[in-house]
C-alpha cells in the first residue's frame, strides 16, 4: 500500500508540514508528496492512504479570492499559485473503495481563530466517498505568513509515524 500526501501552501509553511507528515509515513509505507496543482484527479488503486492538507483561510478552505489577497501579502511566489485543494477535491475521482484519508490544515496559533481548512478538507473527502481513518490535524503558525511555532514539525512527523503504524505492513 501507497501513501500519497497532497498539500496547498502559500508560503510555506502547510508543504513543511506536509513533508514532515510524509517522512513519518515513510517509515513504514511508500510514500509521494505532491503539490495540489500538480496532483492527479484520480487516485490510483495502490494508494491506500490519501493525506491531505491546507492553510485555513477565512475560517475555512482557500478560495480564489483569498489566494489572491495571499499573493498580494506575498515577499516572494506562492508554492500553489493555481488551483486550491477544494477545487482539486471536487474534481478528485476514486476508483478504490479501500482507500483511506485523513485531513490536516494549517491555522494562526494565537489569538485561536475559529474555523479549520482541515474540517472542510474532511468533509468534502467524505463526499467523494473516501472514508475517514483518522481525525482532521491542526498544526500551528504564529502569523499570517509563519514561521512554524516551534515543535510543530516534529509532531508532524510523529503524526505521520503513528497513522503509518495503524496500517498493515505489507508482504515483500
Amino acid at each position: 500500500m501507497d501513501a500519497l500526501v497532497v498539500y496547498e501552501s502559500m508560503y510555506g509553511n502547510t508543504k513543511q508540514i506536509a513533508e514532515a507528515v510524509a517522512e513519518g509515513l515513510a517509515s513504514r509505507l511508500q510514500t509521494e508528496v505532491i503539490e495540489v496543482g500538480s496532483a492527479p484527479f484520480l487516485v490510483e488503486p495502490e494508494v491506500g492512504l490519501l493525506v491531505v492538507g491546507g492553510p485555513t483561510h477565512a475560517f475555512s478552505l482557500s478560495l480564489s479570492s483569498t489566494r489572491q489577497s495571499a499573493a498580494q501579502q506575498a515577499a516572494g511566489p506562492l508554492i500553489s499559485p493555481g488551483i486550491g485543494v477544494r477545487e482539486w477535491l471536487g474534481a478528485l475521482c476514486t476508483p478504490s473503495a479501500a482507500c483511506g484519508a485523513v485531513a490536516f490544515d494549517t491555522r494562526i496559533a494565537k489569538p485561536r481563530m475559529p474555523g479549520s481548512a482541515a474540517r472542510g478538507i474532511a468533509k468534502r473527502l467524505r463526499r467523494v466517498g473516501i472514508r475517514a481513518v483518522a481525525p482532521a490535524q491542526s498544526f500551528y503558525v504564529t502569523g499570517t505568513q509563519g514561521p512554524l511555532v516551534e515543535g510543530e514539525l516534529e509532531r508532524a512527523r510523529q503524526w505521520g509515524e503513528s497513522l503509518a503504524a495503524s496500517f498493515p505492513v505489507p508482504a515483500p
